[in-house]
């Protein structure tokens, strides 16, 4: 018998006893705290790419532009990586892992990005601080907490509609 992704998820839901704890009310909304989850998720990728990326190119004596592109770069990768952690710790196949991650954590990472390295162009003496500057840290830190709050309505709007980490926890059944 095939059921549709409404059955799948209602099943899944009356079988843990508690649908609340996968986001959803019941009633077909989604909380605040599972896009605040998703959100967390996507966040622990991308600070692990800022920081390293951050710290490579600082290393690595490059200017600001390579160094945030690698950041970014690094953003994306991690943010995917924790995703397909999970996918592949259920059983799913690689590739069809990387196609769940993909459509699970791009636009939210994206925002948490261009949000974040927004913040960071914006502030001023961000972009020239090193790492053992206390503003380097600082801004940072309130780059991601500002990407986070504009990022949970952006998840909590996608789960909403089956898409993003929606997506990820029909592997989590």
């Amino acid at each position: 018998m095939e059921h549709t992704h409404e059955q799948h998820e209602h099943a899944g839901h009356e079988h843990h006893g508690r649908g609340s704890e996968h986001g959803h009310t019941g009633d077909g909304k989604v909380t605040w705290a599972a896009a605040a989850r998703a959100t967390l998720h996507c966040l622990t990728g991308c600070a692990i790419g800022e920081v390293l990326g951050m710290v490579i190119g600082t290393a690595l004596g490059w200017g600001n532009v390579p160094t945030m592109i690698l950041a970014i770069v690094l953003a994306f990768f991690f943010g995917y990586a924790l995703t397909l952690r999970g996918i592949l710790s259920a059983g799913v196949d690689f590739r069809t892992a990387i196609r769940v991650a993909l459509a699970a954590d791009t636009l939210s990472i994206a925002v948490m990005e261009l949000i974040d390295n927004g913040v960071i162009v914006l502030w001023p003496g961000a972009m020239d601080a090193m790492l053992s500057d206390a503003l380097f840290w600082v801004a940072l830190a309130i780059s991601l907490a500002v990407a986070f709050v504009v990022t949970t309505p952006v998840n909590k709007w996608m789960i909403g509609r089956g898409k993003g980490h929606a997506v990820v926890h029909q592997y989590h059944h």
